[in-house]
């Protein structure tokens, strides 16, 4: 008996706390039953509390471990986070066009949720140029919509605008998430390029300190679910269920003493009666 498991790649920075980056999209992906394998693009010393240091891989280094996965791995899905610098931009850039994955997220990491800047201003162009047609889907926040599109986001009619304006300015699909805007729902809204319309997704706000590494997981959980054949609408669906039963159950937890990550397994906890 053999089982059809599917590899999924992350390429991002690491987060020494566990809660963030590459080792949140490890659990994500594990936890959503595929295999992931990882490239890391940047080192961190980061707590609950906020990141430390930053420690860039070289570009060459992020190129051998890009040959490397591909190579021997039959990557399925991309999913993509912080990248350091344009050297590190251009060489997966060329690796997306060299090997072409199936589906590739892309999470445009710029600044941590402590304030920390994970992606200079001035790349920020460099991402739109040489990432941004090369990809499935981009799944910026509020702020970094601001960022890419340089005008403000503060109601619900302006983050689908946003998310409108970005997909057909780059033509890819485009999920603007609404967790920083004020009210008692967390909605992101989709832009689906090819049939030109937007599906919004809506949950509870939940009440908890345990934030930490949420756009990672998201965009991770979309692109697991995306290799389950699953049409886009219903890979952020399940994706978005995924994050909120997460959130719900990281009220539970308790990992350090400032903003803790979300319970990626709690699906496990629930099984084994453990809390």
């Amino acid at each position: 008996m053999s089982f059809n498991v599917k590899t999924i790649l992350s390429i991002a920075g690491s987060d020494s706390s566990g809660g963030a980056g590459i080792q949140a999209d490890i659990k994500t992906i594990s936890a959503l039953g595929g295999y992931a394998a990882s490239v890391v693009t940047a080192l961190t010393a980061q707590n609950t509390q906020g990141v430390q240091m930053i420690y860039p891989i070289s570009s060459n280094f992020v190129y051998q471990q890009l040959e490397s996965v591909f190579s021997d791995l039959s990557v399925r899905a991309v999913k993509i986070g912080m990248l350091h610098d344009e050297d590190i931009i251009t060489v997966v850039s060329s690796a997306l066009k060299k090997f072409k994955p199936s589906y590739v997220v892309l999470d445009p990491v710029m600044v941590s949720k402590s304030g920390h800047e994970l992606l200079k201003p001035e790349m920020i162009s460099v991402l739109k140029k040489k990432l941004f047609p090369e990809v499935s889907l981009i799944t910026p926040n509020i702020f970094e919509a601001q960022k890419i599109l340089n005008e403000k986001i503060e109601t619900a009619e302006q983050q689908e605008a946003s998310a409108v304006k970005m997909g057909k300015q780059f033509q890819t699909n485009v999920l603007v998430k609404g967790g920083h805007l004020q009210g008692d729902l967390a909605s992101d809204v989709l832009y689906v390029l090819q049939e030109n319309r937007c599906e919004w997704f809506h949950a509870s706000r939940i009440e908890t300190q345990n934030t930490h590494g949420t756009g990672c997981s998201f965009s991770s959980a979309i692109a697991t679910e995306l290799t389950k054949n699953r049409s886009l609408v219903d890979a952020v669906f399940h994706a978005k269920n995924y994050l909120t039963e997460a959130l719900k159950s990281a009220k539970l937890l308790t990992f350090g003493q400032g903003v803790g990550p979300i319970d990626h397994f709690y699906c496990l906890r629930e099984k084994n009666h453990v809390i």
